[in-house]
């Protein structure tokens, strides 16, 4: 019965699982690159207990215990009136917002990523066996699992107790996804695991597809729009679900690419924004990201181009020169995190795949690959490619 099982699965994943494939000596620089750090990681992340959102709750949420919430960045109290509402700092993010739901989704991502990349590396058993027990935290123990929707994130005292840009949020959960099909064959995981751990992902796609919130985050025009088809790619692959799978292919045709990218390959939308340099990092990323999950040969997204000539190659020859060299950098300086940019960015690995660039694959090699400081970690949601491999 467990053959047969294995068997259809393999089967089912085959059919869904369409990436861009990396040739064996970019595999092999990328894992040479990784090795000590990915094994580090891995060894200290054995040591570590679960933590969930059942772990804290913020006294301004508006939610239960299972609730997952977080509070506007860039909100902060209006000081003429101390009990008003909060107003709005673009740009600044407020040091006392509630972000201890958001650290221990961001952590339960680094772990599972650490793990299933020492896996990856080494097959040893141990390594999956403790993805499988965090992940039983957050998906499945009812004492500790955290619900398959976002309705009390990016919350805004005094204006709203939850919004749709909190979607975002749960970017940090596409390395938990990747981390555990890493791991789909391993002698650490079972069948019921396995269908627990998808349909708590097929519940949280139905609710981002269905409620307002996830109506209105697929709407937006930058880099929050490119994000929930990003990661809704990435659970939709998990969950076998062609018909999201195709829906966001058709999304980055349709709107993605042609709504956001300008004719010299940058991005609009995130050069208006107080941080342009980092936000148009992050939606490269992000954008490029898509590619990497949802191309087939006979649908290659990092080939599709628009009647204008606007396609990803382009996207990243206009922001390569200024990863390589910051200082050409021709536009308005960010107002916070500009030092801690960049880092060792995913599209470069990603497009280094697709187009064979030996130099972008060299810029990503010398770059900062575990980086420290909270914003950056956040908004680098592809920290292991090797799991992306």
């Amino acid at each position: 019965m467990n053959r047969i099982f294995i068997i259809l699965v393999c089967v089912c994943f085959l059919s869904f699982r369409a990436e861009t494939v990396f040739s064996p000596q970019i595999k092999k620089e990328v894992i040479s690159t990784l090795h000590a750090q990915v094994i580090r990681q891995a060894d200290s992340a054995l040591l570590l207990e679960p933590v969930t959102v059942t772990a804290s709750r913020a006294s301004r949420s508006a939610g239960g215990i299972h609730d997952f919430y977080s509070e506007g960045d860039y909100w902060w109290p209006d000081p003429a009136h101390v009990d008003s509402p909060y107003v709005q700092r673009d740009g600044l993010t407020n040091p006392d917002n509630f972000v201890a739901h958001r650290e221990a989704m961001i952590r339960f991502s680094r772990v599972i990523g650490s793990l299933a990349s020492a896996y990856t590396i080494t097959k040893d058993e141990k390594y999956a066996r403790q993805i499988i027990r965090h992940c039983n935290a957050w998906f499945t123990d009812t004492a500790t699992r955290m619900n398959p929707s976002l309705l009390f994130a990016q919350a805004i005292k005094g204006r709203a107790t939850g919004r749709g840009i909190g979607i975002i949020d749960t970017i940090q959960l596409m390395e938990v996804v990747k981390g555990l099909m890493a791991i789909q064959f391993s002698k650490a995981m079972d069948k019921t695991s396995w269908s627990f751990f998808q349909q708590w992902f097929s519940a949280y796609i139905q609710w981002l597809e269905t409620h307002p919130y996830g109506k209105a985050e697929l709407e937006a025009k930058n880099n929050h729009g490119t994000c929930w088809v990003m990661q809704v790619a990435v659970f939709a692959q998990f969950t076998n679900n062609k018909r999201v799978l195709d829906f966001c292919k058709d999304r980055f045709k349709s709107k993605l690419l042609p709504e956001q990218m300008a004719a010299d390959g940058s991005f609009p939308l995130e050069l208006r924004r107080t941080k342009p340099y980092g936000y148009s990092i992050f939606n490269l990323d992000a954008m490029t990201t898509i590619c990497q999950v949802l191309s087939t040969p006979k649908d290659d997204l990092w080939s599709f181009t628009l009647p204008d000539g606007r396609n990803m190659k382009k996207g990243i020859d206009f922001l390569y020169p200024f990863i390589k060299d910051k200082s050409k950098w021709t536009f308005q300086q960010d107002v916070m995190y500009w030092n801690n940019w960049p880092v060792a960015q995913p599209f470069l690995v990603f497009g280094t795949a697709r187009f064979n660039n030996k130099q972008w694959l060299q810029t990503w090699k010398a770059l900062d690959h575990s980086p420290e400081e909270a914003e950056v970690i956040r908004n680098l949601p592809v920290r292991n490619p090797l799991i992306w491999l």
